[in-house]
């Protein structure tokens, strides 16, 4: 009995010990792997993104001596003028591809606005007051909050969100996956208009602040509706100075300042100040720090923009291109209302692109591309036909031809094979079958990829520079500028780093993803 009796005792010992290593060990272990990507430096990274800054304004700025902490981060740091973003140049397409480090092929996020053929719904995240009214607050709302991110952001793909697993953090970006069950702050009047239920939660970083519907910082003052909610500059400083003053700066941070992009499309290209009120922001953060020289020996900093913008000219006859009377001969689907068994055509409008999507198949593609060739406001015409992507161009006749692995490779070391007239997309080839982009960066990768970010019979038709497209309740910018496009002023956005001596692969959105975990596994 007393042998028995110890080999119980024994056998209860190793059961608790087993339980004790489970329950306690394992978690314990997964939090160290976790962290084994920051602790391998001292140091964090974070990420500022100022919508739609753009090289020169940023120049005369510096040059005026009137933003003193973008100064500092370029004096300590390297700065990268011309990094290409993604297509379409639209805020959504953007995120993705930043936070998966994948083109719209992969990361399955179109644009903005687009059409799913699956659904049959016409999708819009919001990109203009008239259009939202037109398709009703909630969907636009549901589309935005929950569908973009948990069933149109493809599931093959991770966010670097979901690869750090609770060590990154999220302040008002749109597209925001991870891997925690975080539950919104609903508003009593959001949940009495049966906008959200009080149990309403999304997948989400640990760290997750999205305007009024979650705050890290109790009480943040800057949610009010005359402050868009909370999403303003001065809200996004607040949580991530909260999160610097508590000492809670996870591995990664991305922090959205979205104020700056107001102020290009309403006042043009040359648009200084909404830089300048940026630049305060940024102030605000360093001196959250003993010293602006502590802030940079503390952490990684990543401050850029997301993508250019395009004047826009000032006649409204000229400057619009309404797509709705170079197709008058059709019937185009009205947002305000459900897909019609009648509707031939539904416009997809991003600003200075869009997607034409034919519902109707006796309208045949290529006399559809002809007849909006016609105008001279177009830069090119694109369709896919089976593997290969055609590309019309406003200025040739001749069509270019192209799909991926060929004899022809470009700087990114990505290899295609060409048919036709090269100019199309004005790509420059060399005796060794070179390529090298112009007026459109990264145009094949970019291009190709919108024709695989979802099913649909479509045209893509982007504009020149000066010209935006319009329909049903789109944005127009008259005297202000625009993007969306595939051309270099929509594309190139400038990008500083200070803290680290590693550099992308290349200076392109998709490769930043990859770029910030080697940052956090192999240090400085």
């Amino acid at each position: 009995m007393t042998v028995f009796l110890l080999s119980i005792s024994i056998l209860l010992i190793i059961t608790v010990l087993i339980l004790l290593y489970i329950y306690f060990f394992q978690p314990i272990n997964k939090i160290n792997q976790l962290r084994q990507l920051s602790t391998s430096s001292s140091r964090r990274v974070v990420m500022i993104i100022i919508d739609s800054i753009m090289n020169k304004p940023l120049q005369i700025a510096i040059k005026e001596g009137k933003v003193p902490a973008l100064e500092f981060f370029m004096n300590k740091g390297r700065y990268y003028s011309e990094m290409v973003s993604s297509y379409p140049t639209m805020s959504v397409t953007i995120d993705s591809t930043l936070l998966t480090g994948t083109y719209a092929d992969k990361h399955k996020v179109p644009a903005l606005v687009w059409y799913d053929e699956k659904d049959k719904r016409f999708i819009s995240y919001g990109s203009a007051r008239k259009e939202i009214q037109k398709l009703g607050m909630k969907q636009v709302f549901n589309n935005s909050l929950f569908h973009l991110n948990h069933e149109h952001l493809s599931g093959q793909v991770k966010t670097i969100h979901e690869e750090l697993d609770g060590q990154s953090a999220s302040i008002n970006t749109l597209v925001y996956r991870g891997n925690n069950d975080k539950r919104l702050q609903v508003p009593r009047l959001l949940n009495m208009l049966n906008f959200l239920d009080k149990e309403d939660s999304v997948k989400a970083p640990y760290y997750f602040s999205y305007g009024l519907l979650s705050n890290l910082k109790p009480k943040n003052n800057y949610t009010h509706i005359w402050q868009a909610f909370g999403f303003n500059d001065k809200f996004a400083t607040a949580e991530l100075k909260y999160l610097i003053e508590q000492e809670k700066i996870p591995s990664f941070s991305i922090v959205y300042l979205a104020d700056n992009d107001k102020k290009v499309h309403k006042n043009g290209v040359d648009e200084t100040k909404g830089i300048e009120d940026a630049d305060k922001q940024l102030q605000e953060i360093l001196n959250t720090y003993d010293s602006w020289e502590e802030a940079i020996e503390e952490n990684v900093w990543i401050v850029m923009g997301d993508s250019g913008q395009s004047r826009i000219g000032n006649d409204k006859d000229t400057s619009l291109i309404d797509l709705r009377k170079l197709l008058s001969d059709y019937q185009i689907h009205q947002i305000s209302g459900p897909i019609k068994e009648t509707d031939q055509i539904v416009l997809g409008l991003n600003e200075r692109m869009s997607f034409i999507y034919l519902l109707d198949e006796q309208i045949k593609i290529k006399n559809l591309a002809n007849k909006l060739n016609n105008d001279g406001r177009i830069n090119f015409i694109a369709w896919k036909d089976g593997e290969r992507v055609i590309v019309l161009s406003g200025n040739e006749q001749d069509t270019l031809s192209f799909k991926p692995e060929g004899n022809f490779t470009d700087q990114y070391g990505q290899t295609w094979e060409l048919k036709g007239n090269t100019n199309a997309l004005n790509l420059s080839i060399n005796e060794d079958n070179q390529i090298t982009y112009t007026d459109f960066p990264d145009a094949l990768a970019r291009l190709y990829s919108s024709f695989y970010s979802h099913s649909g019979r479509y045209l893509i038709v982007d504009a020149k520079p000066g010209f935006e497209f319009v329909g049903e309740g789109s944005p127009t910018h008259l005297g202000g500028a625009s993007h969306g496009s595939l051309y270099k002023d929509d594309t190139y956005f400038p990008m500083i780093v200070t803290g680290t001596k590693l550099e992308p692969k290349h200076e392109r959105m998709v490769d930043l993803k990859n770029w910030i975990l080697r940052i956090l596994k192999e240090g400085n």
